[in-house]
């Protein structure tokens, strides 16, 4: 069945929020083996908010609403709806008993008449209760289409959906989507497609899409089945061709875990502390990795030094090898990668300097230059890398290359 989701509300056209409701909807409606076809949003006027529904009913099996159940004059898509499908607003006992329920479980007493606008419900409708607010959503099966009112704020329209609206769902789609998630970096977007430019072209069930990443590709390979047992099964044969294909450019097959999470995990199942030592990154790289949870069982401590002077006291860099292969350079990072784990007494460290620009650049060290050290047990490791782009985007290329780096390196121990 094709699904449809309206936005509807003059704040998400204008940019003042971001749409986390389509994110949230589509993806369940994937999960659920519903075709998502289209996303339209539209402003509070009623003139394109009929004519968007109406388009809707036109091309769609499910139409999902969201916004404009509110207490105020320009919520007006219950009073929309009911004029494009020819039917009453009346009156709903049972929801203005709620609403005033609310009222009084908050501490206001003073409810303005405005407020029992949301009571009003579309004819035939099926209430979908609002645990979490006053407007309640509204399920209509009309004309062999199934449309879905579901109030804006997400603190309000999550629960719902996940109470009420997925149950119904689950009953109209025949189908199951199952996906999987193959993440892969050190590896570029064009180089990666190139490798499964076959699977691509001969895919029919499952199907495989790549996504580029600043610093990494993400293969999702999505199954049709009746349930998630089959669905697995066809999928997972795509998943071992990818491992053929990547090798340890795979760094996960997890859709939530990031590069960061693995390399921590990887730290505590070899039991090996990190320190680092980070010049044009400036603390990034520490900080990234201090975004996992449990970290601080493998950090020791982090040193930020931008000018010679700190590398060369903080971190005993010589002043012959700065003299000789300038700030940066490769025996530079391995130096700062040395210094950071012999002060430290870490067994793995990392060292990170570079031009992230947009100026001091040199014919042998253009903007987006960076050396990056890596000490892991007494082995030291060094690469050049040349990124393009802006300041930040070099200096977060940085950070998943060193990521990466470490990564390698202790899978290889």
């Amino acid at each position: 069945m094709v699904v449809e989701l309206i936005s509807v509300g003059t704040e998400i056209l204008i940019g003042n929020i971001v749409n986390t409701n389509a994110h949230y909807l589509a993806r369940k409606c994937a999960e659920l083996g519903l075709n998502l076809y289209y996303q339209v949003s539209v402003g509070d006027n009623e003139i394109r908010l009929s004519e968007t529904i109406k388009t809707s009913l036109s091309r769609s099996d499910i139409i999902i609403l969201t916004g404009g159940l509110g207490p105020t004059k320009d919520d007006i898509t219950k009073e929309v709806l009911a004029k494009v499908i020819g039917k009453r607003l009346v009156m709903d006992d049972h929801t203005k008993e709620r609403i005033a329920d609310y009222f009084t479980r908050t501490g206001r007493t003073n409810i303005s008449e405005n407020n029992w606008k949301q009571a009003q419900i579309i004819e035939g409708a099926i209430i979908l209760d609002n645990e979490n607010g006053t407007a309640p959503g509204l399920y209509i099966e009309t004309d062999g289409k199934h449309i879905f009112i579901l109030p804006g704020p997400p603190s309000e329209m999550i629960p719902m959906v996940e109470s009420k609206v997925i149950p119904i769902l689950k009953n109209l789609s025949r189908d199951t989507l199952v996906s999987a998630m193959v993440k892969v970096c050190g590896i570029g977007e064009s180089m990666a497609e190139t490798l499964i430019l076959d699977l691509i072209e001969n895919q029919s069930n499952p199907t495989i899409a790549p996504y580029a990443k600043l610093g990494e590709v993400h293969f999702r390979i999505t199954a049709r089945a009746k349930n998630e047992e089959e669905g697995r099964s066809l999928i997972n044969p795509f998943i071992e061709e990818l491992k053929n294909r990547f090798h340890e450019n795979i760094y996960s097959l997890e859709e939530s875990k990031t590069l960061e999470e693995c390399v921590v995990g990887l730290l505590k199942e070899k039991k090996f502390t990190l320190s680092a030592a980070e010049s044009c990154t400036g603390g990034l790289f520490l900080g990234r990795l201090i975004n996992v949870s449990g970290v601080s069982d493998v950090i020791k401590e982090g040193y930020v030094t931008y000018s010679e002077e700190a590398k060369m006291n903080l971190l005993g860099v010589k002043k012959e090898t700065l003299d000789q292969y300038g700030v940066v350079s490769e025996e530079i990072a391995r130096e700062m990668a040395i210094g950071a784990a012999t002060k430290a007494n870490a067994e793995v460290a990392i060292g990170i300097t570079g031009i992230a620009g947009p100026s001091g650049g040199t014919k042998e060290n253009p903007v987006g230059t960076v050396c990056i050290g890596c000490v892991v047990k007494g082995e030291v490791y060094s690469k050049r890398f040349v990124f393009s782009g802006n300041r930040e985007k070099v200096r977060e290329l940085s950070i998943i290359s060193a990521l990466d780096m470490i990564r390698r390196r202790l899978l290889a121990v």
